[in-house]
């Protein structure tokens, strides 16, 4: 399937790039998130028309991103949780809890956009924990999990 990329995906291209992906990732992904239209003649052109649009647009983003980056560098959460005497968490703390607690500390973010590769913390202490704001921009927030009292 080829597609016009109408914003950058990471691992994949920048604006305005033709790609050829795998249909289902095409179809069930890209196009419904707006990353993406059909390489057809006539969105080409209309791609060409509104290319600056677009263009404005992905810059816009970004620096939006770059914004929340320079605010959620000096960011540090405390999140309470059930744990045992020695330490390990009796449930765990994933990315809903660590973008609820930074939501309300001030510092907005979507679940989707904190990044756990290790995945959920079960223990209790210091972690520093990826924050993906944009596809060119991460930064780290530093969450600190403490036994329940």
């Amino acid at each position: 399937m080829e597609l016009i990329l109408t914003q950058k995906v990471a691992n994949l291209g920048a604006l305005g790039d033709r790609v050829k992906v795998k249909p289902g990732y095409g179809r069930n992904y890209l196009v419904p998130m707006g990353k993406a239209v059909s390489a057809t003649p006539a969105n080409v052109a209309e791609f060409e028309k509104r290319r600056a649009d677009y263009e404005a647009k992905a810059a816009s983003q970004f620096n939006d991103a770059e914004s929340r980056k320079s605010r959620l560098a000096e960011a540090t959460v405390t999140i309470r949780a059930n744990a045992s005497t020695e330490g390990k968490l009796y449930g765990s703390v994933g990315p809903r809890d660590i973008a609820d607690a930074l939501t309300a500390a001030g510092y907005p973010l979507s679940k989707s956009e904190i990044v756990m590769g290790e995945g959920p913390i079960r223990r209790t202490g210091e972690f520093d924990v990826l924050v993906h704001l944009h596809a060119d921009v991460e930064c780290t927030v530093k969450v600190t999990v403490l036994p329940e009292e």
